[in-house]
């Protein structure tokens, strides 16, 4: 599915409607170029499903960051960058198994970690859009079947698509 964001608040829009949607298990994979929203969809993500009040910090350097999530059944929300990951192997260091079997798990910078992704989870491409400060182009993208479904909610139809 893709779409135009025309702003920021688009994104956090998105990124609220993704966070309702989310459940136990679930891996979204933020994908892009440096500067295409990553982080600040990432923020609004981790804001809606652990609080307003939780300081989210970029994981650049930590590789990443756990929340608990207001929902006690989402369990833990992990927020992974892999933009400094050197190897995928590093992944079993850091606990990224553990995570996807503790909560909901966001990545930036995904394709870094080869085969350790799983084969179930959201694809969100984003694109800056030539000519539009904050505007951007996105693409979802269901791997695997858990997603299938959710991408076809009216919520998220509502949207232009490009």
């Amino acid at each position: 599915m893709k779409m135009h964001l025309a702003s920021l608040v688009d994104t956090k829009k998105l990124a609220v409607k993704i966070a309702k949607m989310a459940k136990f298990g679930d891996v979204i994979a933020l994908h892009g170029d440096l500067g295409a929203g990553k982080t600040a969809f990432a923020k609004f993500f981790i804001k809606e499903l652990c609080g307003e009040e939780v300081e989210v910090p970029s994981p650049t350097f930590t590789l990443v960051q756990t929340y608990d999530a207001k929902n006690a059944s989402l369990g833990e929300v992990a927020h992974f960058d892999f933009y400094r990951l050197k190897n995928p192997d590093e992944v079993v260091e850091i606990g990224f198994e553990e995570a996807l079997l503790s909560g909901v798990c966001l990545i930036e910078w995904a394709e870094k970690i080869g085969d350790y992704m799983p084969r179930d989870y959201l694809g969100i491409h984003l694109q800056n859009a030539e000519g539009d400060e904050g505007a951007r182009n996105v693409e979802l993208k269901a791997y695997g079947s858990g997603w299938q479904d959710r991408l076809a909610a009216p919520e998220l139809s509502e949207r232009q698509a490009l």
